[in-house]
Order: structure tokens, then sequence, then C-alpha cells
């Protein structure tokens, strides 16, 4: 099975702005698509981001009351002060872009953005162009497969194909992404990959795997079936 790329999740259609863009225009251009940051373009090619949090210096430090940063302040504290006295996006944006390859998996774009600890990465092609943005959003929409959708996937997919296993000599239950499997596989090892595979399909809440093995072919020691 293939996981879901960045392509398939992601934002087409990106509101950005210019390198130009009056700061005035940067406030019109959130509050009216309702959104809280967009990438800054230089002749069509990201440069940089202005979010809300670009914007608010200028109120944080309004009439100039408030002293320059010294030597020795943080170099956060030093870039808000001077984001409060921009005029175009140029001056108010934060660089670099963070950024994701279309074909990158879901799963690593989710990584991608704990990492970088933002709430969005842009999507640019092989020549650095945006093609699109992922939120996380966009990722946790994963969670809202169907049911049904995640119980024939699991059976006809991973047992049926991937293990080969008769799809109807398992039972399979899922509630709310809550996967729940029972029956008698042949090893162990079969167990344990079906729990492995499961566990990894996109849109699974959790697993609770009590399939059980004829013999465990882990330790070598045959199990004997009780039937009562």
């Amino acid at each position: 099975m293939r996981e879901p790329t960045v392509a398939s999740l992601m934002t087409r259609e990106v509101i950005s702005a210019d390198v130009d863009s009056p700061f005035k225009d940067l406030v019109r251009l959130l509050e009216d698509n309702g959104i809280s940051a967009v990438p800054v373009l230089d002749g069509g090619y990201p440069v940089g981001v202005v979010s809300e949090a670009d914007l608010l210096p200028k109120e944080e430090f309004r009439g100039g009351t408030e002293e320059a940063p010294g030597v020795f302040a943080r170099s956060a504290v030093k870039h808000r002060w001077e984001q409060a006295s921009g005029l175009t996006a140029r001056d108010i944006m934060t660089t670099p872009v963070k950024s994701v390859a279309p074909d990158l998996a879901a799963s690593a774009a989710a990584r991608e953005l704990a990492a970088a600890g933002v709430r969005r990465l842009f999507v640019m092609d092989d020549d650095g162009a945006l093609v699109g943005v992922l939120s996380r959003r966009d990722l946790l929409k994963l969670f809202l497969r169907e049911d049904d959708e995640l119980k024939t996937v699991i059976r006809d997919e991973i047992f049926g194909r991937m293990l080969w296993v008769d799809p109807f000599s398992v039972e399979v239950e899922v509630s709310e992404g809550v996967v729940t499997m029972r029956g008698q596989l042949e090893r162990q090892s079969e167990v344990e990959i079906a729990g492995h595979l499961v566990r990894a399909l996109p849109g699974v809440v959790d697993v609770l795997n009590e399939l059980r093995p004829e013999w465990n072919d882990t330790t070598h020691t045959r199990q004997t079936t009780i039937l009562g």
C-alpha cells in the first residue's frame, strides 16, 4: 500500500503576496481570506512568509516608546523590532520558507511540521516554484476516513493481498478509527506483521490486535488450540 503524499493532500490554490506588497494590503489579505499567513513571492518564487505574528510588532512597538533592543538582546526580539518599522512584505517577512516536495509521504511531512514548529509547509517543485500549501488540518483530514472504508482496506488489501490470508477467516471491526482484529493466523510473525501494517494505515486511530497464531515461529514452539 502506498502512503498518501503531500500532493494528494495539499491545497493547490495558494493565496500569496508580492515582496513589494504594502503592510495594510498584507493585513487585508489575511483578514479577507481567513488565513493566518501567506507566502511572499519574488518573480513567482517563494522567498519568505508573512504571518499574523510578523505583523503584530507594528502594534507591539506602537509609538516608538519602547527602547531599541540592546546588543545582547535575543535575535527574535531584534527581528520583531525591525519588523515594527517595516512597510512592505520584504521588510516584514520571515525567511527561509519552510517547504516540502510534493512527493513526500504524509507521515514524513507531519514530522517536518512538528520539527519546524509551524502550522503549514509550502510545497515547491524541483524548480523551486510554489505548487501548493500543506497545513496541519490537511494532514488531520486523513482521520476522517470512514470506518467501513478502513475495514475494506484492511480485509482486502492487508489480509487478502499482502498476507495471502482468506479475508473472511479473520474478524475485523472498526469503530471511530479503532481497529479490533480477532481470529487465528498460521504464524506469530504474521500476527505481528498484520498489527504493524494496520497501525501504519492512514486514518487508523489505534489497533487492538487479538489475533492468535497456530504456532510461534519466532521461538519455534508450537501452540495448541483448545476448542471448548
